[in-house]
Formats: C-alpha cells, sequence, structure tokens
C-alpha cells in the first residue's frame, strides 16, 4: 500500500479518519465514515457477519453501493471500521499501581470490550494493533505493566501474550456459547458420561483418569452448566492467574 496522508499508510489513514478530514473540502457529504460503520454494526449485529456487504449497508442507509466507496475502498476496509467500533473505549479511571491487578483488571476489560458484539470475534486479524480504540487498550496495558521495570519491548511482548489469552477466549467462547445455546446438556454430566463410554484408558490413560475424577461431571444436581461457564469464564480467569505467575517470575529472574 502506498502512503496517503502525512505519510500514513491507507489502512492507518482510514482508521483515524485523516483520509475523510482530506475530502471534507467543499459541500459537506450526505454520508460519513461514522454513519457507515454505525451502519454496518448494526447489520452484523442483526443478521450476522456474513451479512454484511457493501450493498447491504448502502441499502440500510438508503444510499447507492457507489456512494459508500466514496468513503470506503472495499469490504476489507469496512471491516477493519467495524473492529475497531465493535469495541468498547477501555475505562477511564486511574490504574491502582499494583502491575497484576491492572493486568487482570486489564484483561477482563479487554475480554468483555471484545466480546460486546459476538460476531466481533469472527473478524480476522490482519496486523498489530491501527486503530484509536485498539490502541487505547495497548496502551493501557503498557501502562500497567510499567511498574514491573521491564524494558518496552518486553511489556509489549507480555501485552501481545495477554492479548493472545483474550482474543483465543474471545472466539472460543463465542462458538461455546453458540453450542450452549443450542444443546446446554452437552456441556453437563453428559459429556463426562460420553467420555466414560470412549475413552480407553489404555490409550488415553491421562484423560481416562481425569474423567474417573469427576472433572467432567457437571454441576451438582444434574442441571446443565451456565452460559458463562460453557463459554469458559473460569478457565479464562485461571488462565490469566497462570499469564500473571509466568510474568512474575519473570520480572523476579531479571529485575
Amino acid at each position: 500500500m502506498g502512503e496517503d496522508v502525512n505519510g500514513l499508510s491507507d489502512r492507518t489513514a482510514l482508521l483515524w479518519g485523516r483520509r475523510e478530514e482530506q475530502r471534507r473540502r467543499g459541500p459537506k457529504p450526505a454520508l460519513s465514515l461514522a454513519d457507515i460503520t454505525e451502519a454496518a454494526v448494526a447489520v452484523a449485529d442483526a443478521e450476522g457477519l456474513a451479512a454484511v456487504s457493501m450493498s447491504r449497508v448502502a441499502a440500510g442507509l438508503g444510499n447507492a453501493t457507489m456512494a459508500l466507496y466514496r468513503h470506503v475502498r472495499s469490504k476489507d476496509e469496512l471491516l477493519a471500521l467495524m473492529a475497531d467500533a465493535a469495541l468498547d473505549e477501555p475505562p477511564d479511571e486511574p490504574l491502582t499501581g499494583d502491575w497484576r491487578t491492572d493486568v487482570r483488571n486489564w484483561a477482563h476489560g479487554a475480554l468483555a470490550a471484545a466480546t460486546r458484539h459476538p460476531w466481533a470475534a469472527r473478524l480476522p486479524v490482519a496486523g498489530p494493533p491501527l486503530g484509536p480504540r485498539n490502541l487505547a487498550w495497548f496502551d493501557r496495558v503498557l501502562a500497567a505493566l510499567e511498574p514491573t521495570g521491564l524494558s518496552a519491548g518486553e511489556r509489549v511482548a507480555i501485552s501481545m501474550a495477554v492479548l493472545t489469552h483474550v482474543q483465543g477466549q474471545a472466539r472460543l467462547g463465542a462458538d461455546l456459547a453458540a453450542g450452549w445455546a443450542e444443546d446446554p446438556e452437552a456441556f453437563g454430566a453428559r459429556y463426562g458420561q460420553q467420555l466414560g463410554l470412549v475413552v480407553d484408558p489404555h490409550r488415553m490413560p491421562a484423560l481416562a483418569r481425569v474423567v474417573a475424577d469427576g472433572v467432567f461431571a457437571g454441576p451438582p444436581g444434574g442441571d446443565p452448566p451456565s452460559r458463562d461457564d460453557a463459554a469458559g469464564a473460569e478457565e479464562f480467569d485461571l488462565g490469566v492467574t497462570f499469564l500473571l505467575d509466568g510474568i512474575a517470575a519473570y520480572v523476579a529472574r531479571r529485575t
């Protein structure tokens, strides 16, 4: 891609509204990037990500498809705008100064922001954080890690590790929640029963021992798990704890 506005790439200029600003000389246009992005998000919320197309968004706005192309050059650009718009803004309260607390809070906040629109977990990740909201979240986790005393490069690497955990949970959680909606019983005691019937202790001894320990027995009383339990909410927090413990061990070796 070539450079577009003041040295910015096309994608950066798009996400930060610089391309739009460059076009604003003359009469005010009937459409704006904000209008288009909001309409695309509304289509995805109502009909799913697969329904999003330039023509469908244009129809929702009461405009011809070509009117959108004056602002957004392709569906890929539209999806990039949606990916940033789908996030909530990060919290604006001050960090506590305790990096473990702040990184844990960041992980849970980022997960909540990423799952506000379930379809957002399906969007392709085409590169590092670039949009205004994505960078605001990136800034906050970097700030949370500053008390560790680690280098800037180390803090970036740790941020990416925590972000990978968040993004993985967002996608897996969305898939599991959809499966739970179709058949909650499949996530409860019935799952453990099914494993007990097919897991051969000679071929899969470790898994057989876990099944025998009742890990997959489901909640007491035989009720199916809640949607959050099915989506792995407890496992996500445990994963954050493992990451924090690993970071703490690394910090202890480095400082």
